[in-house]
């Protein structure tokens, strides 16, 4: 096979996977890791990947890249209304307190919430504006907003107030969000205020319940906010598989899937 041929391929299984191995790539073609670490290396100068331990990843993948709200809320939509949906079948009953993190499932999660009266909590808590607006237009749901200062790209409130709020706090159930979840890294998000803000989120509850879909899985962000045992509850569109499966059988996390 020449190199042109190669790098076509690879280009794809990129597209398709967001990454690949070395190892996988020097058994596919039949060719020695030094031929593959050269053909990454010329795409890569080409911009079409970014290399990285063992492998390589998309462009997209950067540890710092983040989509807007408005960009989040249109990407795996139908993937993430189905999470949203099995994530609140898990609501305690009536008159528990909720910790609302921002995102888009949990975004939709509110609007079910507002919109239900089956297993209605007595209290939202949220530091996420689109989030507040959504169980504000229910009267029988109180709802206590965590203030600070919003971050344009999440409209959500972050800083040292934000988390000390919440650090006295003690919620019966935290749904949250992540950008990634990895086997070994756990669970991360791009900015470091977003992350001390899940932080304290996930220790302030009594249950923690995840909401990922599948292309999260075994992504890496810049900051981990939490490690896998930190949660109890993970709700996706697909069962985890390989390491990710294993980490999360032996933290006990339970996986629902919608």
């Amino acid at each position: 096979m020449f190199a042109e041929e190669r790098h076509r391929l690879i280009t794809e299984m990129i597209a398709g996977n967001g990454k690949v191995t070395v190892a996988e790539l020097s058994a596919r073609f039949d060719i020695t890791r030094e031929t593959v670490r050269r053909d990454l290396a010329q795409l890569e100068s080409e911009g079409t990947l970014r290399r990285v331990h063992g492998g390589a990843v998309s462009t997209l993948a950067a540890s710092t890249r983040e989509e807007s709200h408005s960009e989040r809320s249109t990407i795996h939509a139908e993937a993430k209304a189905r999470i949203a949906q099995a994530a609140h079948r898990l609501l305690p009953g009536d008159g528990v307190s909720v910790m609302l993190d921002a995102g888009t499932s949990t975004e939709i999660l509110a609007g079910l919430i507002a919109q239900n009266s089956a297993n209605t909590p007595s209290l939202v808590i949220t530091h996420a504006l689109p989030i507040a607006a959504r169980i504000a237009a229910n009267p029988q749901i109180s709802l206590e907003l965590i203030g600070g200062r919003v971050r344009g790209l999440t409209s959500a409130a972050t800083g040292a107030g934000t988390v000390e709020q919440f650090s006295r706090l003690s919620a019966d159930i935290a749904f949250l969000g992540t950008n990634a979840l990895h086997s070994t890294f756990g669970l991360s998000t791009p900015d470091p205020l977003e992350a001390t803000v899940k932080t304290a989120m996930a220790a302030s509850a009594q249950r923690v319940v995840v909401l990922a879909d599948s292309s999260k899985f075994e992504r890496l962000t810049l900051v981990q906010f939490a490690k896998i045992d930190a949660i109890d509850t993970l709700v996706t569109d697909a069962a985890p598989t390989g390491e990710l499966a294993a980490a999360l059988e032996a933290a006990d996390v339970e996986v629902v899937l919608a």
